[in-house]
């Protein structure tokens, strides 16, 4: 299937409904003061890792848990007056997309992801103080995109220099994980499903680690096991760098080398999960690497147990 095939089968399946309703629910939220709000949620930006490789991609999720779209520069822009969402995406590029995959672009913002309008990335700095402006509260999260709030801070110093532009501008700004946290404590139905699907991959991926470990075997080939299992399951990516720590590393709280040769003997501590559709498992467990527990080994994994 293409990738425009896979898009408009999820949005046969009501996908883009998922994220409409969340969205609704925060519109909700910040009309009960009135309905002169406007919320700026931007998408996570892309970080290089040297000078010409980014670091893999994960999207900002607030922004996911509002959109499912996985795509860097892309804003979403709420209003509590219209009830309207508002999509920046990045268009449809052949050239760039053969480099980087697949892009919504605009049309498939608005037909997959639900949006009511979707403008492409490049009329940001015309049309979002277009946007913003006539309204008195502005919900956006200023200091974790030292970039994008250059781009806020501007439009708001601009729209007061200039009252003729517009009769009022945001005089409130209030930080939207005040609502959207409050919201996402809270799972549905397929929310439950994928934290299930993750935490099914992590424990297969545990089992397979416990079954492998053997003395001489260093840590990073046990770490290659719950790699493998975490991606053959279909997970997108790990919830966290995976600890795998034997004998002495055990007792390292953030341990990551994971390069040591293990040996008969030891315990060997493992803190690992997979994400799977945004949504984290987190497992620890601890054995021995020789399949059996001395005396003082089994006494305080006992205790730990009964706790």
């Amino acid at each position: 299937m293409t990738a425009e095939g896979a898009d408009r089968q999820l949005a046969s399946m009501g996908f883009g409904d998922r994220f409409r309703r969340r969205r609704e629910r925060l519109l909700d939220a910040m009309a009960k003061d009135g309905d002169d709000a406007i919320a700026v949620l931007p998408a996570a930006p892309v970080y290089m890792r040297n000078q010409d490789t980014e670091h893999e991609y994960r999207q900002d999720s607030d922004f996911f848990y509002l959109t499912g779209l996985a795509e860097p520069s892309s804003v979403l822009v709420l209003s509590a007056r219209d009830r309207r969402a508002t999509l920046f995406v990045r268009p449809r590029d052949p050239d760039r997309e053969t480099w980087d995959g697949p892009r919504a672009g605009v049309e498939g913002a608005k037909r997959d992801f639900g949006a009511d309008e979707a403008l492409p990335i490049g009329a940001l700095d015309e049309e979002l103080p277009k946007l913003v402006a006539n309204h008195r509260r502005l919900y956006y999260r200023l200091g974790q995109d030292e970039a994008f709030d250059r781009v806020v801070l501007g439009i708001l110093s601009r729209g007061r220099a200039r009252p003729r532009f517009a009769t009022t501008w945001p005089t409130t700004v209030v930080d939207p994980a005040s609502v959207t946290h409050e919201m996402r404590l809270f799972k549905d139905e397929d929310e439950i499903a994928s934290m299930r699907r993750g935490a099914q991959i992590t424990g297969e991926a545990h089992r397979r680690a416990m079954a492998a470990a053997k003395p001489g075997m260093h840590e990073y080939e046990i770490e290659a096991v719950l790699l493998e299992t975490f991606r053959r399951g279909g997970a997108e990516r790990l919830a966290y760098g995976s600890i795998v720590g034997s004998g002495p590393n055990a007792t390292i709280l953030h341990y990551r080398s994971n390069d040591r040769r293990m040996e008969d003997g030891d315990l060997l501590l493992i803190d690992a999960g997979c994400e799977a559709d945004y949504y984290a498992s987190d497992v620890t467990r601890t054995f021995p690497v020789n399949g059996a527990f001395i005396k003082e080994q089994r006494v305080v994994y006992d205790v730990v147990l009964e706790a």
